[in-house]
């Protein structure tokens, strides 16, 4: 049963049989001649997709790995970040920042909204911070921050480093990095790009390395960006063992990401996101980010009244799909939904016909079809 399971969680999600392929190949030693090329190329490619005039990494590693990877090399102890969150992994940066002797001021949104960029503006303005961290998208919440905007306003601060979580969002969400003048940015493998869970990627400005520079010796060790530069540069060199076969099962996954287009891949995302939110509501459901900072790459979904959250995610699971169980407050009020990375619309018919049958086999009013007619009707309006 398990290997027929459709996956539609906030991530791991679907991995595409050409991206699976490349996880099943012979071994090669990492100094390669071979694979180094393999692995030069990946960095160049993350590079030119998201614009970074940087350097970019692509190491073995996850994204909460990433999250600290960005804290250590752009603070040191003493100094105060703007931690600016959406939800529960927003709020993660605070602990990481308390562990490191940094102090975190945190801007909190109630769970559904987004911190304002006006709020975020007069913190910059009273204090002055090391760093400032948005989650780009947030898993727990579906919602997305205004990360341009909020860039734009690091303008006026060039002592302060802007960090961008894009775990949730990088691959899906309209992402530029010089364009949006973030300094760092990271994600994992396992979401929007469509690969196994194992490497991070990060990008880091010119600012951000020359910060990295200027703060000398670090504790960390293996999250150095020092450590990994002269890898990232000359993928011959050895700093630790590449996660070689997550090398070439990316390197698949950014084929693919540039044969559709980076500018077609955000579209495909927001159409089908959209569509998506018009089906859910007309099953009934809440989407719990509101209109105006709902992503594009999962949703957080309130139950109707009267729906048992095990009852329904049990159902969901005879029906051969899974979804993801909500966090904090909303937990067993709401499940989660990924739709993101290499999905078909195929996909999302089969989930939403998945769901309309387990929320009647919960006793919820729904009408057979309504939700995949919904999702039709509004694409074809996109």
């Amino acid at each position: 049963m398990d290997q027929s399971l459709l996956v539609m969680i906030p991530g791991p999600t679907p991995v595409a049989r050409p991206v699976q392929d490349e996880m099943g190949r012979e071994i090669q030693a990492f100094g390669d001649p071979r694979f180094v090329a393999d692995y030069k190329s990946v960095i160049a490619d993350l590079a030119s997709l998201f614009n970074c005039g940087g350097k970019t990494f692509a190491i073995a590693g996850t994204g909460t790995l990433a999250m600290e990877m960005a804290i250590a090399n752009s603070t040191r102890a003493g100094d105060s970040v703007l931690v600016v969150s959406n939800g529960f992994f927003g709020d993660r940066f605070a602990d990481i920042c308390a562990r490191k002797g940094l102090y975190a001021d945190v801007l909190n949104a109630r769970w559904g909204e987004c911190v304002s960029v006006a709020a975020v503006k007069q913190k910059l303005l009273e204090k002055h911070y090391a760093a400032i961290t948005v989650t780009h998208v947030d898993t727990s919440t579906g919602v997305r921050a205004p990360i341009a905007e909020i860039g734009a306003l690091t303008l006026d601060c060039p002592d302060t480093i802007y960090i961008v979580d894009g775990v949730a969002a990088t691959g899906g969400e309209f992402t530029d990095f010089d364009g949006m003048h973030i300094d760092i940015l990271f994600t994992g493998s396992q979401k929007a790009f469509g690969v196994c869970p194992g490497m991070l990627m990060a990008w880091a400005s010119k600012k951000a390395i020359a910060r990295r520079r200027a703060l000398g010796t670090i504790p960390e060790y293996y999250i150095d960006f020092e450590k990994w530069l002269p890898v990232m540069e000359d993928p011959a060199k050895y700093f630790a063992t590449p996660a070689i076969n997550l090398v070439w099962a990316l390197k698949k996954s950014l084929e693919i990401i540039k044969e559709e287009g980076v500018t077609a891949r955000f579209s495909r995302h927001e159409a089908n996101a959209r569509a998506l939110q018009a089906a859910f509501e007309s099953l009934g459901l809440v989407v719990l980010a509101k209109p105006v900072c709902r992503a594009v790459t999962l949703s957080c979904l309130v139950y109707p009244d009267g729906v048992d959250d095990g009852a329904f995610r049990k159902a969901m699971m005879r029906e051969g799909v899974i979804v993801a169980g909500a966090l904090g407050a909303y937990a067993g009020k709401a499940f989660r939904v990924g739709h993101m990375g290499n999905i078909t619309r195929n996909d999302m018919v089969v989930l939403l016909g998945a769901i309309e049958r387990a929320l009647i086999s919960c006793g919820a009013p729904v009408k057979p079809g309504g939700g995949i007619g919904a999702y039709c009707a509004a694409l074809s309006q996109a």
